[in-house]
């Protein structure tokens, strides 16, 4: 078993600001997750920024005693992955970290994971798709969190492979490997925070909700182009109020794109839920949420865009022990089952081949945006307010069926979806993938990205020669170390400067070459340390751009 794991975040920081997307919240929750269940000794932090260790001790541990590691290093750096034996990102694109991995490291040094969030963007499906003309070996992953999910990118890489081997005449490349692994959910903490009958009763009060009543729940961004259209949502309250006699609030904790959006939604609901008290609440406040777990009755999500691929709010409302009322959609049909802990309300998709290509083409020449492209197609989505409104209705009018189904997806969510579960499986997927590794034949070369490779060598053609560690040198008349070190306070002299030698080992190499010590850039390279070779060398070579050292004499 494995006793190191690397991530690989570009961000740094392991934290979310306000108004955050899913798929940020779902990876620092992992994140979080790998750390305190994984029993790792040691994890590794691969970012484009300097980290404090500190401080991500603090963001992956929240204070509590932990004797796992903690390293850092650039996300170009292939030796902490090389010896952890896995690296991890919480997206899915594996092309430039592959061929990273071939030219530094090899391809059988580590394996590859990334995460599948969305596949609904055209560029995300073609990032994905990029895995089959980059490096990317069997032992390497691309984490899918729903059956849903795995088959439609299955599919793509059947239709993407085939048009491969049709341009080249070959066969369909090889693919990455599609696991399904679900997202996770504090299974524990979220039972703790809707256990709680003093907050129940403030946050009822402070709706001006009796007893009786019945507080609908949905928690998540109010964004109709990218989550769900509000008003089938609307309408099956309505009708569920209707049928049963019931006083319904609709709370929506979540948080707007733009104050536009909330006119939008506040004139659905005067219009289709004219007898439902609708609530928009504060999505980003932690407490209110929390509250907001005690307080309700049911959970209603009605998503229909194709943008959501998983669903964690589901997840966190059966951990509260919460009945659910969600679209029969994608990761939903995973993680809910019909009729035990949810009732599963039945969606109708678009007609295939008339506008879609349009409406996907408009996207792809920039003529319509992301947000538009998936609006649209959720326009013409369908979830059946009949349906909805019954499931809605037959919660309403039996208590016990509602705290039946809370306790099934308390039970469901211990089972499949605590943390704990979830990092399990993650750590017998790294062994899998391991052991896969360990088995194959010997790997391709190292050899260098045919396309991002050197840019000295891709362009070795633009200037008249290039630098050769025979190439002699001299120190032009009127020229000493001196002049070296004047150009400190000269910023433009010193633009990029981190990647050369300092002004100090320039200077000593002046002095070298102007007392003979060294006459080629060999020699200038054998009197430094092997480490420091390589930026003496661009120092070698700003130098001769400020005139201070000339390669023609």
């Amino acid at each position: 078993m494995a006793s190191r794991l690397s991530i690989l975040h570009p961000a740094g920081a392991l934290a979310t600001k306000a108004n955050p997307f899913g798929k940020d919240v779902a990876n620092l929750q992992l994140f979080r997750a790998l750390a305190r269940h994984g029993g790792f000794e040691q994890l590794d932090i691969l970012s484009q920024r300097q980290m404090d260790e500190a401080d991500l001790r603090a963001a992956l541990f929240d204070g509590e005693a932990s004797a796992t590691r903690i390293a850092t290093g650039s996300v170009i750096n292939t030796a902490l992955p090389s010896a952890s034996g896995t690296l991890l990102r919480g997206q899915p694109d594996l092309y430039d970290i592959a061929w990273l991995r071939r030219t530094q490291a090899g391809d059988t040094a580590y394996s590859l994971v990334g995460l599948v969030h969305t596949i609904a963007p055209p560029f995300m499906r073609q990032i994905i798709s990029m895995a089959s003309v980059g490096p990317v070996q069997p032992w390497d992953a691309v984490v899918c969190t729903s059956p849903s999910v795995r088959d439609a990118v299955q599919a793509m890489f059947e239709r993407w492979g085939q048009h491969l081997a049709e341009r080249t005449g070959g066969q369909p490349p090889p693919r990455p490997q599609l696991p399904i692994l679900p997202l996770g959910v504090d299974g524990p903490g979220l039972a703790a925070l809707a256990d709680r009958p003093d907050a129940r009763a403030r946050r009822r009060a402070a709706l001006g909700l009796a007893e009786d009543d019945i507080l609908a729940l949905w928690v998540g961004r109010l964004s109709f182009f990218e989550k769900a259209f509000p008003q089938p949502m609307f309408r099956a309250l309505q009708r569920a109020a209707q049928d049963t006699g019931a006083k319904i609030t609709f709370a929506l904790a979540g948080w707007f794109p733009t104050e536009l959006d909330r006119g939008r939604y506040e004139q659905a609901a005067r219009a289709c839920a004219p007898d439902v008290t609708i609530r928009f609440l504060d999505g980003n406040d932690a407490t209110l949420v929390g509250e907001l777990w005690a307080a309700s009755d049911l959970f209603l999500s009605l998503v229909d865009n194709i943008q959501e691929t998983f669903g964690i709010t589901p997840l966190e409302a059966m951990a509260a022990g919460l009945p659910v009322v969600a679209s029969d959609w994608d990761g939903y049909r995973y993680t809910l089952r019909d009729g035990v802990e949810a009732f599963l309300v039945p969606t109708l998709g678009g007609p295939a081949g008339v506008l879609g290509p349009t409406m996907v083409g408009r996207h792809v020449f920039e003529i319509d945006s992301y947000q538009t492209f998936v609006g649209t197609v959720a326009q013409f989505t369908a979830v059946h307010v009949g349906k909805a409104a019954a499931a809605i209705a037959a919660l309403i009018g039996d208590p016990q069926l509602r705290r039946k189904m809370g306790a099934a997806g308390r039970a469901r969510v211990a089972g499949s979806f605590d943390w704990p579960v979830v990092v399990a499986a993650y750590r017998a997927l790294i062994d899998e993938l391991a052991a896969i590794r360990t088995a194959a034949p010997p790997a391709a070369p190292r050899r260098a990205h045919p396309v991002k490779g050197d840019p000295f060598k891709e362009f070795a053609g633009f200037p008249t020669g290039t630098l050769s560690l025979d190439m002699a040198l001299s120190v032009p008349a009127g020229v000493g170390p001196g002049d070296v070190r004047k150009t400190a306070d000269i910023e433009l002299d010193q633009a990029f400067g981190y990647w050369r030698a300092t002004l100090e080992e320039c200077a000593e190499v002046v002095r070298r070459v102007e007392a003979g010590e060294a006459r080629t850039v060999r020699e200038v390279l054998l009197g430094v340390a092997p480490d420091r070779r390589p930026t003496v060398e661009l120092g070698v070579m700003w130098l001769a751009k400020q005139g201070f050292l000339d390669w023609l004499s």
